[in-house]
Parts: structure tokens; C-alpha cells; sequence
């Protein structure tokens, strides 16, 4: 699973987490809507549990009053709530959107019907309840300051990249007439300019250039244009919940002056939104998957007309309750009309549906194939008319042929081409934790290993004329596949891996030169549990796309000493320029390599206070998630990601080179 378990929390919060999830795991009955609605919910794996531990309070203790909003959601909600609804998202989801956006749904929203004959302050009760945090402890942003007539949408300034992975092969390259950065520019980079994220501990939405503006979602739901070279605010929109997939820019022609592009993302509602890149005026929305854990994390894919959009989940959290039958969910692309929303086709990860498979020793029904969440953006192949994906692992047992591993779909029907598996027998979900639940019935016979493809494969072409798929996986292996076939052509054990292990977010390509970043963090289930004793081996990787051949190694820097949740390893997806690679380290490390050798050119250390362009203060964090991109000359990159025991952080710099 992607954003995964391979980011599951360290010891101390997970006695937390998993306490919050036992007490926590019932829905929400709100209906899925196909467009123009609103409706709250949540997000991955892993990070669900996180959030929760963050933003839901526990149950009281003996004694203790119960929240105000508790019997008022115990009287109106409940009948609804605390049953298993297929398209209802779960309350888990729900207390993931902070208070704003729950009480945004009571006031008008989605739930304002069953919230009628509730009063005003009853209103703000529920979502304080919920949320796990007061409406009066948010305080109201300053924004930063309006744009003149003279910063506003520049036609001339076309986008630099066709998505998340900068073209359609997911090669994360920005060449230097695109980009305006190049190797001699590395060492004498800076800050020109900087954002805070209000009141937020993570900042992940990779930015899209176009226009001369920057855009990117938030947190809290909230996604922004702002000047790509002063920061000056264009147009904000508000999502339903949180936006944490790259944004994506419909391409246009530099001399229509008149153009008026789309920006298309996803939030952890599962719903997919198109927005006027000149206002962020709302075109369309449409939910992509009516099961109540359903989310999107990796960004839609656009090429042409369509929209490739993938669908991950979070049911391996319900799965904890030894009383609920795992699991329903299935992984698929979703391909939709980009100017309407409207769905075209949907393939899914495991083709058949669910059916009983046995019972738990808690004599709960076991529900399988399921699972094998689509975590990444899709890579598009036009030249053999393909879209083309990873999956994570099964939910329950039995595993099947479609975890672990890398497929192929017509790009015009969604039929399936091949797959290619690269783990077998990985069937996972949170009753595996068995240290901390009485009650581990839900655990799949195979027990993990939990090895996903959480990052975009990368289509790479070879001096021959030829083509190779190139996977990076969470265990650490990247994988050479062919695209006409799916047959494997090389295989090589880069990292050591693990549940928080192996490549995470995302690989680079220049030419015929991959680059591997490794996250490789130290948990103790990769010990206990599987018997770990090879070394981790965080860092950065050259190898060669044709033979799969180490090219060169540079480990991280180990500069944690003793500051806490600091980890060497490199999870956020790295982007390469000509002659040099960019990679974010969970140290909260900035730091440009050389594309030769690997060597360390400059390193901007990010664990400090940056004063921003609203006049709050920022500060960043660890690296992780969507990757730095680079434009007109200019690089721009989050740094935060105060998730699974790591540095918190609200940061989004603007760095260019010293005049």
C-alpha cells in the first residue's frame, strides 16, 4: 500500500493509534455523489491511522464528562454512523478533515438535511467531537498578499510539464530549456521566497508551473495560485477535504492570449476536481469510487481528452475490528472525459469481485481477492496506446496474482494487456499488528511482507529503439519490465526494503540513467516480525535502465544525531535536471547530487524558521510525498510531513540561483 504501511508509525504512537482505531472504527451514512457535491471523509493506510491520532480524541476516561457534541452525534448520527455502509465514508475519514470541513457539511453541505433540526452550537459541537479540536484553536490564516493586474495569468508562459511525473513516461526529468536549471546552477541556489501552510504539520501536494503561477493543494482542502516569482495570491478554492495529489495543468497554445486552462486533482474522498486555472472557478467534480474507504493519493494522469485516474484505500484499517468482514475493496483506473467528468471506463486492480473465502477464528466471513490499491500516478504510453500502473498488496487471504505488481491497460477501453507480478503471497492489513490487538483474527494467513509499487513506473527508451518499464518497489528492488510483453528482463535488490523501506514516492530518469532514491527506514516489525538482518541502505542510486547494473551509490548522510524522528533515508520523489538529481531527505535535508558520481553539490537545510510571504512564520520538516518541480528557472518544494513519527513542517519554498 502506498503511502502505505510503508509509512506505519513508530512503537510509542502505535499503542495510541491502534487503541483510537478500535474505539474509532465506525462509518458515516452520507450518500457518494457523482458531481457538484460535497461530503467528507479520509485517506491512506497508515497515514489514516496517523490522522487519527492526531485529530480524534479518545474516549473519556471513568469519570470523565463526555464531549458536548458526543450525545448529540449519539442522537442524530449514530443510526447512520456506527453501521457499515458501502458508499458511506468512514468516520475514521470523517475525523481526518479538521472541524472547518465537517462543519462546512452540517452548514449547507452534504449533511445538512439530517443536520436540520440540530442548532447552531450543536452543530460546532459535532464537528469539535469528531475533529478531536476546537473551532477557537484555529486561528485565521493571514494570506498572502493579492496579486496586481501585473502579476496576473500570463498566457505566454506555458506549462513545463504534462503531470505529476513531468511527461508522460513518469521520467521526473525536466530538461533545461523547459526548466532553466541546470548542474552549474545547483551550488549557488537559495530562497527567494516562501509559504506557510496554515495550521498544518504536513505539506505534500507537488505544485504545477503554468501561467506564471505555481498551484497546490493543502491540509485543510485548500488549494492556492500563487505568482511563481513573487508569491502574491492569485485565487484560492476550497476542496472537500484534504488535497494531497500533484496538481495537473491542461496544456495550451503560447499565443492564445484568451486560453483558460484546467487544473484536475483528487483529495481523500475519492473525488476528482477540474478548476479554471485563471480563477479556480469549479468545472466539474465527480467521485471516482463509491466504496467508503476509497481515496485518491497519486495524481490523475492527463493526456489528450482523458484523465487516468488511480484509486487507492484505506479498508486495511478497518480490518484492526476482529469483527468486520475483510475486505471489499479492489484498486482501479479510472478514465474520465476531461472537460465533462464524465467516466469513460474503469479497470480494476483484481478483476473478480470479492466472494467469501472462509471465516476468521473470530468466525467473521473472509472476503476475498480484495485490495491491491493503485497508490501512484499512471504512466502513459502512446506509442502502444497503454496506461500503466503498480499495485499494493492483497487485503486478506488468499493473495492473488494482481499484489506487488506492475500492469498494463488500453489506453482507449481500459482492457487489461498483462501484469506482472514481482512479490507473491503478500495479503496484509492492520489485524496483523497482533502486539497490539487482543484479537489479530483479521490477519491474512501470509502475514505481509506488505511490499507495494508505491511509485509511478518510468518508461524509458534505450539506444536501441527499444523501451523498458522501470518499477521501484518498497522491498527495496527496482525491476526492468518489457512493455510490449510484461515479461521481466532484469531485477535488481537495490535496497534493503521493509514496511517502511525501498523506494516510496518516486524514481527519476535521465536518458537511460535511472536514479533510485531509498528510504530504507529502521521499524522494529521488519526485525521481529520478518527476521531482518541486512543493513539498511538509505540513499541515492544510479542504475542502468538497459541492464539494470549498478552505476553508483551514495549513502545518506547520517546528521540525526539525536533529534527526534529523524530518519537519513529519502522518501520524497526526486527530480532530475541535466547533470544533477534533487532529493529530500526525511533529515530535513535539501541536497543536489551530481548526476556523474553521485556526489553532494549543496544542501539547504530546512529545520529552521522561514518568514513567509503572508508574514507567518514557517518551518520546515521532513521530506516526503510529491517532489520538488522546477520552471522558468526557478525550483519550488515542500518540506513537512509530520506523519508516522516524523518532523513536522508547513513549508513551501521558492529557490532559485544567487544573482
Amino acid at each position: 500500500m502506498k503511502t502505505n504501511w510503508p509509512l506505519i508509525p513508530k512503537a510509542p504512537l502505535v499503542a495510541l493509534l491502534v487503541a483510537l482505531l478500535v474505539a474509532l472504527f465506525t462509518v458515516a451514512c452520507s450518500p457518494g455523489d457523482s458531481a457538484g457535491t460535497s461530503a467528507p471523509a479520509a485517506e491512506d493506510n497508515a497515514e489514516t491511522a496517523n490522522s487519527v491520532a492526531e485529530a480524534t480524541p479518545a474516549a473519556p476516561s471513568a469519570g470523565e464528562a463526555p464531549a458536548p457534541g458526543e450525545s448529540l452525534y449519539l442522537a442524530h448520527c449514530s443510526q447512520c454512523h456506527d453501521q457499515v455502509i458501502y458508499k458511506a465514508p468512514s468516520r475514521l475519514f470523517i475525523s481526518m478533515l479538521g472541524p472547518a470541513n465537517i462543519l462546512n457539511a452540517l452548514n449547507g453541505g452534504l449533511m445538512s438535511e439530517q443536520a436540520a433540526a440540530i442548532d447552531a452550537d450543536g452543530r460546532v459541537a459535532i464537528a469539535e467531537y469528531l475533529s478531536g479540536q476546537k473551532m477557537g484553536d484555529l486561528a485565521e490564516p493571514p494570506s498572502p498578499p493579492a496579486c496586481d493586474a501585473a502579476h496576473g495569468f500570463d498566457a505566454t508562459l506555458t506549462p513545463v510539464s504534462t503531470g505529476w511525473g513531468v511527461d508522460p513516461g513518469n521520467t521526473r526529468f525536466q530538461p533545461a530549456e523547459s526548466g532553466g536549471l541546470g548542474k552549474a546552477d545547483v551550488a549557488k541556489l537559495e530562497v527567494k521566497w516562501a509559504f506557510a501552510y496554515p495550521n498544518s504539520i504536513k505539506a505534500r501536494s507537488q505544485p504545477a508551473y503554468g501561467g506564471g503561477a505555481i498551484y497546490f493543494g493543502s491540509q485543510d482542502g485548500t488549494v492556492r495560485a500563487l505568482d511563481a516569482k513573487t508569491g502574491c495570491l492569485r485565487w484560492s478554492f476550497r476542496a472537500s477535504a484534504e488535497v494531497r495529489t500533484a496538481l495537473v495543468i491542461s496544456p495550451w497554445a503560447p499565443d492564445d492570449a484568451n486560453a483558460d486552462p484546467t487544473l484536475y486533482f483528487g483529495d481523500l474522498l475519492a473525488r476528482v476536481y477540474a478548476v479554471s486555472a485563471r480563477t479556480g472557478a469549479l468545472r466539474w467534480k465527480t467521485r471516482v469510487d463509491d466504496h467508503r474507504d476509497a481515496t485518491v493519493t497519486g495524481a490523475p494522469a492527463l493526456s489528450g481528452d482523458r484523465l487516468f485516474v488511480p484509486v487507492s484505500s484505506l479498508e486495511v484499517v478497518a480490518a484492526l475490528d476482529a469483527a468486520y468482514s475483510c475486505c471489499t475493496f479492489r484498486g482501479s483506473v479510472v478514465a474520465l472525459n476531461a472537460r465533462t467528468g464524465e467516466q469513460l471506463w474503469k479497470s480494476y486492480s483484481i478483476p473478480d469481485e470479492p466472494v467469501n473465502a472462509g471465516n476468521t477464528s473470530a468466525g467473521t466471513a473472509i472476503l476475498a481477492p480484495s485490495g491491491a490499491p493503485v497508490w501512484a500516478s499512471p504512466t502513459v504510453d502512446l506509442k502502444r496506446g497503454r496506461v500503466y500502473v503498480g499495485s499494493g498488496e492483497n487485503y486478506s487471504s488468499p493473495a492473488d496474482e494482481n499484489s506487488d505488481a506492475l500492469m498494463a491497460f488500453d489506453l482507449a477501453t481500459g482492457e487489461r494487456i498483462w501484469t506482472s507480478q514481482q512479490t507473491t503471497g503478500d495479503a496484509w492489513n492492520t489485524g496483523c499488528l497482533s502486539e497490539f490487538t487482543t484479537n489479530p483474527a483479521n490477519c491474512p494467513k501470509e502475514n505481509g511482507p506488505d511490499y507495494d509499487f508505491a511509485a509511478s513506473p518510468i518508461l524509458v527508451a534505450l539506444p536501441d529503439g527499444k523501451e523498458v518499464l522501470v518499477g521501484g518497489q518498497k522491498s527495496g528492488a527496482v525491476v526492468g519490465i518489457d512493455p510490449d510483453s510484461g515479461a521481466t528482463l532484469w531485477k535488481n535488490q537495490v535496497g534493503r526494503g521493509g514496511l517502511q523501506g525501498g523506494v516510496y514516492f518516486g524514481m527519476a530518469a535521465e536518458g537511460t540513467r535511472i536514479y533510485v532514491p531509498i528510504n530504507d527506514m529502521f521499524y522494529p516489525e521488519d526485525v521481529a516480525r520478518y527476521g531482518q538482518t541486512n543493513p539498511a541502505k538509505p540513499g541515492l542510486y544510479a542504475v542502468d535502465a538497459a541492464t539494470g547494473n549498478l552505476l553508483w551509490s551514495t549513502p545518506a548522510p547520517d546528521v540525526c544525531g539525536d533529534l527526534a524522528d529523524c530518519d537519513p533515508g529519502i522518501a520524497q520523489a526526486i527530480i532530475a535536471i541535466p547533470g544533477a538529481v534533487i532529493a529530500g531527505h526525511m533529515d530535513g535535508r535539501l541536497r543536489g547530487y551530481s548526476a556523474d558520481d553521485g556526489s553532494i553539490l549543496w544542501e539547504l537545510d530546512t529545520l529552521k524558521d522561514f518568514s513567509t510571504v503572508s508574514g507567518a512564520t514557517a518551518r520546515g520538516g521532513s521530506f516526503s510525498g510529491g517532489g520538488a518541480i522546477v520552471a522558468d528557472g526557478m525550483m519550488y518544494v515542500n518540506s513537512g510531513y509530520g506523519l508516522y513519527n516524523h518532523m513536522p513542517g508547513n513549508v513551501l519554498l521558492a529557490i532559485g540561483p544567487k544573482k
